[in-house]
């Protein structure tokens, strides 16, 4: 062992031969072990993290410090690292919320039922024919007045020996009217018939009167036991034929009760420069000669010249143009005395053959334009032409007033 040491420091110069260990200048190979390295102080444990409140993620834990490092001993050991702390867990992540439930969709809406389809009007039933009256025997007959129609006033016939009345048969029951209710017009001119033949004459057949006038011969009317009839002419002039109900003038046509024809016609030959068929009449105070004219020898719609034109009115499935016109003569012996009066017309504008004329609707049309009616005298089914050769047969001609 040497002798007693030297001290010193870290930066001191020892002897030659020495080096300053632990503040000692000793031999280096008599430095012996350095003092044992101070072991490095363990790390801290690091803080765990917190738990995640529900649906947040939680913190995350402290790191360990790391521990202090051992001071060098002099070739001692170098102390040992502290640990590294344990990170702290991380929190667990909070549930997702549930979604909401998708929406029921909405019901599709039922479609409406189809409306059903309105039914056909059904056609009015036939009245039951009354029973046939006894006929009374036949007067001693007068000789026939010329009448005037237009013209001079005709002289009067001596007045015959009047027969018995006959016994009034029962009145058939009528038949309800059927939904737009028409004649049909096919069929057949009756067969037999008496034919009249005379410039002015008036009958009656099967409960209707008939008349025949003209202005020159050549003319004849045949009447039936059931309500039609049939005409002819040959260059006869002015010519009617008609045939249906007629009055004594007291009544208006609202008081009759609700006046109508029904008709079917087929025609041949030519009417001369005017021609007229349809529905014919009278009445009184005022004076009024009326047609309502649904067919014509010549092309519809026909206008009778001289009118003024009072509008138009939709009647049984037709359009017609109303007019009236002035004229002139004696009146004849619907209106006697009288020299000048005026004509009403409803003009259909395309012909017919046949159905239903609903007389009451076009009085009442007339009146709405300001064309007013007297008392009644007539109401028949017409034709009349202005020369011409040509024949015509009404298979159904008839006229109610109920």
């Amino acid at each position: 062992m040497g002798g007693e040491r030297q001290a010193c420091y870290p930066n001191d110069t020892c002897n030659t031969g020495l080096v300053c260990l632990s503040n000692l200048c000793v031999s280096p190979s008599d430095g012996g072990g350095g003092g044992t390295g101070t072991a490095g102080g363990a790390g801290t444990a690091g803080t765990a993290g917190t738990a995640g409140t529900s649906g947040s993620a939680g913190t995350t834990g402290t790191a360990g410090t790391s521990g202090t490092a051992g001071t060098s001993g002099t070739a001692g050991t170098s102390g040992s690292a502290g640990t590294t702390g344990t990170a702290g867990a991380t929190g667990t992540a909070g549930t997702t919320g549930t979604a909401g439930t998708t929406g029921t969709a909405g019901t599709t809406g039922t479609a409406g039922t189809t409306g059903t389809a309105g039914t056909m009007g059904t056609a009015g039933t036939t009245g039951t024919a009354g029973t046939t009256g006894t006929a009374g025997t036949t007067g001693t007959a007068g000789t026939t007045g010329t009448a005037g129609r237009g013209g001079t006033t005709g002289t009067a016939g001596t007045t015959g020996t009047a027969g018995t009345t006959g016994s009034g048969g029962t009145t058939g029951s009528g038949g309800t009217t059927g939904s737009g209710g028409s004649s049909s017009c096919s069929g057949t001119p009756p067969t037999g018939g008496t034919v009249h033949t005379s410039t002015s004459a008036t009958g009656t057949a099967a409960g209707l009167t008939w008349s025949l006038y003209s202005t020159g011969s050549g003319g004849s009317l045949t009447t039936y036991s059931v309500p039609a009839f049939s005409a002819a002419w040959n260059n006869s002039g002015d010519f009617l034929a008609r045939y249906g109900l007629r009055w004594n003038g007291t009544m208006t046509y609202l008081q009759l009760g609700t006046i109508t024809a029904q008709f079917s016609e087929s025609k041949t030959g030519s009417g001369g420069g005017y021609s007229y068929i349809g529905v014919y009449g009278w009445s009184q105070n005022p004076c009024v000669e009326y047609y309502i004219i649904e067919d014509s020898y010549n092309a519809l719609p026909v206008n009778p010249g001289n009118t003024t034109n009072k509008g138009t009115v939709t009647i049984d499935g037709g359009t017609y143009t109303l007019y009236t016109r002035m004229t002139t003569g004696t009146g004849g012996s619907s209106c006697p005395g009288v020299s000048s009066w005026i004509q009403f017309y409803s003009v259909r504008q395309s012909a017919r053959h046949c159905g239903q004329i609903s007389i009451s609707q076009h009085f009442a049309a007339w009146t709405a334009a300001g064309m007013n009616l007297g008392n009644m005298l007539e109401a028949s089914v017409l034709v009349e032409t202005g020369g011409g050769v040509g024949n015509i047969d009404f298979t159904t001609a008839s006229v109610t007033a109920q």
